[in-house]
């Protein structure tokens, strides 16, 4: 039953990550939508907006529920909260600090969905595009911490992230640079 218990909770945190991952893209969509000539503005931000909700609302918020049910489930079933505290399981502690890390990222995102379905954009479209790697650094730090179940690892990853992060922002502005360029 363990076995089962644990692919749910794989699957379901699999399915919050593709709406973590397509929520901002959403977000920048829209924010950039301003740009455009009135109507072509409103139809698309209307039909973003329906967007945004259905994935919120129909996958992602759900998908976090269920994530944290069966991971509660997996982590007592499968006894893993005996080794939070202990030596050994110190990668679990840390794993349970970056997941706490990730349904704030996750908070955040509701609170940018309930800004712009108001129609007010606190941020612009490149602060959401940096915001949208959060996610993507948390499950490699997260994944690599189930797998290899050492927090020593926690430490190359760490390294690991931060140059992965230079790359990450590198790219971003290249890219903001093209779109200028090409616009």
């Amino acid at each position: 039953m363990y076995a089962y218990l644990k692919a749910l909770h794989i699957v379901f945190v699999v399915t919050w990550f593709a709406g973590l991952f397509y929520m901002p893209r959403l977000l920048i969509y829209i924010i950039e939508a301003n740009e455009k000539p009135e109507q072509e503005r409103k139809a698309i931000q209307n039909q973003l907006a329906i967007m945004l909700r259905r994935l919120w609302f129909g996958i992602t918020w759900p998908s976090a529920i269920i994530t944290l049910f069966f991971g509660v489930i997996v982590l007592i079933d499968g006894g893993w909260w005996k080794l939070t505290f202990e030596k050994e399981g110190l990668w679990l502690l840390l794993k349970l600090i970056l997941v706490v890390l990730l349904y704030a990222y996750h908070y955040s995102l509701h609170y940018l969905y309930r800004k712009t379905i108001s129609g007010s954009y606190p941020y612009s479209a490149q602060a959401i595009r940096y915001w949208n790697e959060v996610p993507t650094l948390l499950l490699i730090a997260i994944v690599t911490l189930v797998v290899v179940k050492q927090w020593t690892s926690f430490l190359w990853v760490t390294i690991g992230m931060l140059l992965l992060i230079l790359v990450l922002f590198a790219a971003i502005r290249l890219y903001k640079n093209y779109r200028k360029k090409h616009a």
